[in-house]
């Protein structure tokens, strides 16, 4: 009986990126619609000028949490690329995922226009009629999918509650509806048209990989030690047949099937070496191992790094100190970030005072009352209406001897809104004896809703001017 020399192929890496791809893309869909208290777990409205985040709502001048947030994104992509490679292009990126569907699902899986997803260099023959009938279908397919997908990315701008509202009035609304248009036409040219090549000459992250990998960088590469040198090193190809291959080099492995090439949607060659068009899609390894497995051999294109598989020097070092950079940085900014949030004020309040350093006038008990005027600008950060008062706290040694006689009467405050209030601090007593000058109290203000006194409060510091005691003295 003859040998069986086939080894056990393992799950496709295309299989696994269909599956994280259908993660990825029903989180995406779903979120947006997700809601905690009326809060969205991601939203910056510039219609509301509010920022949710992690489901609490932040205004517009909290919007010092939005560079954190940035810094976070920039750097997880920076640190995956030195790990990883092209990895978040070929597993994250939304023109990888949306090509897969158009390609994989529309034109091969459900109308036949390709006839093979592991062959994508091959173009559909256009010459026929019901080929051209079945690109008008996926045409339109993708039309529907790309509005879909316009509109799922407007909904982190614009909620669903509002967003279908608007879209029943588009004259009302011509940014959001001309912007929901603009971006599904952009995806319809981009995905049918463009395709990889926006990857390759368009996206500026190919060029800025390149200067982020080092020798432990993880990749899709093509041994030459196993497989053979298929080009020189001017990047020339030098054999076309696994005979010659062979004549060249006899322990040269690669049949020169070219099924890794085949299946590349950049269209590039795998055993040529490092090339920026490389999106880590990892299908090349796939193709190599389904060849070489059916002759019991590993894969002669693995996803390695240089270090490990053309130097050859030792295994792929994954925590090493500019990784290790990359997550205390992560770490750090996430600890800035949570700690920032967490003192989220759940109201605004600006404290002005009037151009009248303060009034003195004798009331008719024969006490004079010094008054110091104040222009409050309040914002209700939540979504119901509630009801605001303010406090003073003076310093130790003055309590209760500054006390607020306007509003004298709890206000209410809708959401959204700002409410200009006129605040009249007063002192009826001798405060400061001081012939020389007047004297800058320094106080804290004390404002908040009532019924929410625990959690709706915020502490604002500002001053109290009290005039010398001859004006204080002379008042009428």
């Amino acid at each position: 009986m003859s040998e069986d020399k086939s080894i056990k192929i393992p799950t496709a890496w295309r299989m696994k990126r269909y599956y994280f791809f259908t993660i990825v893309t029903v989180i995406a869909l779903i979120l947006p619609w997700i809601t905690i208290e009326g809060n969205h777990f991601f939203l910056l409205s510039f219609d509301k000028l509010k920022l949710h985040l992690a489901f609490i709502q932040f205004d517009m001048q909290e919007l010092y949490l939005l560079p954190f947030l940035l810094m976070i994104i920039f750097l997880g992509i920076f640190g995956m690329t030195v790990v990883g490679g092209r990895v978040f292009c070929g597993w994250i990126c939304p023109q990888t995922i949306f090509r897969v569907i158009y390609r994989d699902l529309i034109e091969t899986k459900i109308l036949g226009l390709r006839k093979r997803i592991k062959n994508k260099q091959q173009e559909p023959d256009m010459s026929k009629i019901e080929n051209k009938i079945k690109r008008v279908i996926a045409v339109l397919i993708w039309t529907l999918l790309a509005l879909i997908s316009s509109a799922d990315l407007l909904w982190y701008f614009v909620p669903p509650e509002d967003f279908f509202a608007y879209l029943t009035d588009p004259s009302e609304h011509m940014t959001l509806f001309g912007t929901l248009i603009g971006t599904a036409l952009f995806l319809i040219y981009d995905i049918i048209f463009l395709q990889e090549n926006y990857c390759i000459y368009v996206c500026p992250y190919s060029r800025v990989q390149s200067v982020l990998y080092d020798e432990h960088t993880v990749m899709a590469l093509y041994n030459t030690h196993r497989g053979g040198n298929i080009y020189d090193e001017h990047k020339e190809k030098q054999f076309t047949k696994q005979k010659d291959l062979q004549a060249f080099m006899p322990t040269a492995e690669c049949t020169a099937c070219e099924s890794c090439v085949t299946v590349c949607p950049t269209h590039i060659d795998i055993r040529k070496g490092f090339q920026l068009e490389c999106i880590n899609c990892l299908e090349c390894v796939d193709a190599c191992t389904a060849v070489m497995g059916k002759l019991g051999k590993e894969s002669l294109v693995t996803w390695s790094s240089d270090y490990e598989t053309i130097d050859q020097k030792g295994k792929t070092k994954y925590f090493r100190p500019k990784v290790l950079a990359y997550a205390a940085l992560l770490v750090i900014i996430s600890i800035i970030l949570g700690m920032m949030g967490s003192k989220k004020e759940h109201m605004l309040l600006n404290i002005n005072k009037e151009n009248r350093l303060y009034s003195v006038e004798k009331e008719s008990n024969g006490t004079v009352r010094v008054d110091n005027a104040y222009e409050f600008l309040l914002q209700n950060t939540e979504n119901e209406n509630l009801q605001y008062f303010f406090e003073v706290i003076p310093p130790k040694g003055m309590e209760g001897k500054i006390v607020i006689t306007k509003p004298t009467e709890v206000f209410t405050a809708v959401p959204g809104i700002k409410k200009k209030k006129i605040v009249v601090l007063s002192a009826t007593e001798m405060l400061v004896d001081d012939e020389r000058k007047d004297t800058v109290i320094p106080i804290t203000i004390r404002a908040y809703a009532v019924g929410h006194e625990e959690k709706i409060v915020v502490f604002r510091e500002s001053t109290f001017t009290f005039p010398r005691a001859d004006i204080v003295k002379s008042a009428k």
